[in-house]
């Protein structure tokens, strides 16, 4: 299985459509995107268009919750609900906190924004110790072993991590896509995953002129 990852739009239609072209070049069977929508310089409105044109999965991220109740709409770059299409706005009120998709060779694909369903809980590439035992939702994903991949957003950072469960369960593998927002190095990811269980994640990062990059790849 050849999956597209995008982590957080916010509004960057340009970078989403190179985005799809690399990924219908590198012939993904399944679109994933951890959310956040909304909140950005670009057209919310073309990038939801081109989400729904790929049959992406898509989860809500805290800025869709925000838009929704009319929160933090002073940041920069918000939109406000009234201004939006009304297919955007039906995709926004639609967003799941999460969702699964089946893996080959069994378990599961858990796909999130935060960690888990919370929309607001962060996983950094260096957390350790007392900021993993502390993080009652990556505990949470950790005690159920039918997770075998979290693909998880919010803190705009690609990363590869790999927690042992030990007693002979498989690993939990946590994949950032990272983000498409142009102030925070733009790109995405794409993971293959064997019917053994094996795989690899392949991270790519949208340059000027929107020429893509792959920065780094790693197995699982």
């Amino acid at each position: 299985m050849r999956l597209g990852l995008i982590g957080d739009v916010h509004a960057e239609d340009a970078h989403l459509r190179i985005t799809l072209d690399a990924f219908r070049e590198a012939r993904v069977e399944r679109v994933l995107c951890t959310g956040d929508l909304v909140d950005g310089p670009g057209d919310v409105d073309r990038a939801c268009a081109l989400l729904r044109e790929a049959d992406a999965v898509v989860v809500r991220g805290n800025h869709d919750r925000w838009i929704r109740a009319d929160e933090m709409r002073r940041l920069p770059h918000a939109h406000a609900m009234t201004a939006l299409a009304v297919d955007t706005i039906a995709q926004l009120k639609g967003l799941p906190p999460t969702a699964s998709l089946e893996l080959p060779g069994g378990g599961t694909l858990l796909l999130c924004h935060g960690v888990g369903p919370n929309d607001m809980q962060r996983l950094l590439p260096e957390d350790r110790g007392y900021a993993l035992s502390s993080n009652d939702e990556l505990l949470a994903v950790l005690f159920d072993p039918r997770v075998r991949v979290m693909v998880a957003g919010h803190t705009h950072r690609q990363m590869l991590r790999r927690f042992e469960r030990g007693h002979g369960k498989a690993p939990l593998v946590v994949v950032n896509p990272g983000t498409l927002a142009r102030e925070d190095e733009p790109g995405f990811a794409v993971l293959d995953v064997a019917d053994d269980g094996a795989g690899r994640v392949d991270f790519h990062r949208i340059g000027g002129g929107g020429r893509v990059t792959q920065t780094s790849s790693a197995l699982l």
